[in-house]
């Protein structure tokens, strides 16, 4: 028996888990409700936050309830030119300015959004990192489906009826800025989770991992791996269809 490697220890250990102790919440759109779907709800963002491990800004955004008397706090990520003491308006009556979140088959074929829904009501899933936008490429003849470009460059349909906040996550150029020594990388990735520094497998021994061992630092056998494999053998390029460069550009 070898040594239990790094991929299975981070099933059940709390050695890897996140680091959620400082963070604010999650970030998610308003709960759909009549207001929205009928016309719009005004809302104030309060602050801007920073939350620990995530590269966007996160804004704090206060609506009264439409129902009881109290007011509901809502946390989005922050688009760029989004500021506190801003009204930002939300539902399919809104107007397309920065801020404000309407259903994307409201919004015309160019608009750059962020925090983009996957399916109608899940509360923003697509282009949530910093400097991220999806843009609305065009809408379906009866007005039901959109079809949106995601921040990785591939197309994407989705219900019409998905709502997004009209603009650009905040916190763009990020990863412009060197990190020049390991001390940064250290800071960032300590409050993110433990996965920093990573040791390469055919730097290991062969106790530890099926690339490890040999004179020289090589993996000695091809690394695509089967799906059935077993957990202390699955590293590498698991149950990979395709291996190497892709080769020719995309098609438009």
């Amino acid at each position: 028996m070898g040594r239990v490697i790094r991929g299975s220890r981070k099933g059940a250990s709390l050695i890897f888990t996140a680091k959620t102790r400082l963070r604010k919440g999650a970030v998610k759109l308003r709960a759909v409700d009549y207001a929205e779907r009928q016309g719009f709800i005004k809302g104030l963002v309060k602050k801007i936050i920073h939350d620990p491990g995530r590269g966007a800004p996160m804004c704090e955004v206060v609506f009264r309830d439409p129902y009881r008397y109290k007011l509901c706090k809502e946390r989005w990520i922050a688009v760029e030119g989004l500021h506190t003491g801003q009204f930002v308006f939300c539902g399919a009556k809104a107007q397309l300015a920065i801020g404000n979140v309407l259903p994307i088959g409201k919004m015309p074929e160019g608009t750059t959004v962020s925090m983009c829904e996957e399916k109608a009501a899940d509360r923003g899933r697509l282009a949530r990192a910093s400097g991220c936008n999806c843009l609305i490429v065009g809408h379906s003849d009866d007005g039901r489906k959109t079809r949106i470009r995601l921040p990785s460059g591939s197309r994407k349909t989705v219900p019409a009826t998905c709502r997004a906040i009209v603009g650009i996550s905040a916190g763009g150029g990020r990863l412009d800025k060197p990190v020049l020594k390991a001390g940064n990388n250290y800071h960032k990735y300590k409050v993110k989770r433990n996965c920093w520094p990573k040791v390469r497998g055919s730097a290991m021994n062969p106790v530890e991992h099926p690339h490890g061992g040999g004179n020289h630092q090589h993996v000695g056998h091809p690394t695509t791996i089967c799906r059935a494999a077993v957990p202390g053998q699955k590293v590498g390029l698991i149950a990979a269809r395709r291996t190497g460069i892709l080769r020719g550009g995309k098609k438009k």
